[in-house]
């Protein structure tokens, strides 16, 4: 395999392309560092696979790379590049977010017509479905985004499907649904909490605390990243979970067993965007990609605490 890994200094990419190299893969990562949150965050994410055979590294957009030269010789795709966030997604903001998830994508498709990939593997998001979409969620659902950054990313995996259709592009979306871990992007609610914790400051909570979410660790989302690239069905989506539907105040009774004592708790009103509760059914990817989430949320949780407490400071958004 010779992959093209985009926001490959990213959360998942960088973890994605340090499992692709394991493997023997030879990685092409593209990075262009929005400024998001610190470009030294990044910077480290990629410091081990930077020294790695089999890695080469170019820091661009995808709109201003040379993508011929990027995709020669490519056999798979993973195109993990975007904008994250739900809350920064309003507002004048909006065009950074469809030109970094909906441009970008586009761009990068189009330059993958005509070439013989074995898959074009695409980062989707359980933010695609909205507030409307039955527990657990499945794939067959009306997709009802309501957030801007949910419209986005499902414009991106539309692209995908529409290039696939009419080109013979062979794409797959992954709908991650709320992937945690090591490297965890700053602005991220267990990266947050867990840093509070570990300071014994006040944490954040938005809402009640009653609201839902399906966590995935970044290694079970990973292997089914890779999974899809070998085996994906071209033209799919597939659900990318933990296995476990869990609200967050009972995430935060598990980071309290985990640091050993009472977390200090102010809770804010809810904010625009966020979604109530996130279920994934995910009998679709087993079936296709073998896909089992292995690490629980507990144990997810531990490795955060551990990499958080040796993350070199400041770990901050700032």
């Amino acid at each position: 395999m010779k992959a093209l890994v985009t926001g490959v200094a990213g959360f998942i990419g960088s973890h994605l392309a340090s499992a692709l190299l394991d493997q023997g893969a030879a990685v092409v990562g593209v990075d262009c560092f929005t400024d998001y949150y610190p470009r030294a965050i990044k910077e480290r994410n990629l410091e081990e696979n930077k020294l790695r055979e089999g890695f080469r590294f170019a820091e661009t957009t995808i709109q201003d790379a040379d993508l011929p030269a990027l995709l020669d010789g490519v056999t798979h795709v993973f195109h993990l590049a975007a904008q994250a966030g739900v809350r920064k997604s309003w507002g004048k903001d909006f065009t950074v977010y469809t030109v970094n998830n909906v441009d970008a994508t586009q761009r990068l498709l189009e330059a993958c017509v005509g070439r013989t990939l074995e898959k074009f593997v695409q980062a989707s998001s359980s933010s695609v479905y909205g507030d409307r979409a039955s527990l657990p969620m499945r794939e067959d659902a009306l997709p009802q985004p309501v957030s801007p950054y949910g419209v986005t990313k499902m414009a991106a995996e539309q692209l995908g499907y529409l290039y696939h259709v009419n080109f013979g592009v062979p794409a797959v979306a992954m709908r991650y649904f709320t992937v945690y871990g090591p490297r965890q992007r700053p602005d991220m609610a267990f990266n947050r909490f867990i840093r509070a914790a570990i300071k014994d400051e006040p944490i954040t909570l938005y809402g009640d605390g009653e609201q839902t979410r399906d966590f995935t660790f970044v290694a079970d989302a990973v292997a089914a990243t890779i999974a899809a690239g070998e085996r994906g069905i071209s033209g799919r989506s597939y659900n990318i979970g933990g296995g476990s539907r869990v609200s967050m105040n009972d995430v935060l009774k598990i980071i309290e067993k985990v640091a050993g004592h009472p977390l200090k708790i102010a809770r804010e009103g809810t904010q625009k965007g966020d979604m109530r509760d996130t279920y994934a059914d995910t009998s679709l990817a087993r079936k296709d990609l073998g896909f089992v989430p292995k690490v629980s949320l507990e144990e997810g949780i531990q490795a955060e605490y551990r990499w958080l407490q040796s993350a070199p400071a400041p770990v901050s958004q700032a």
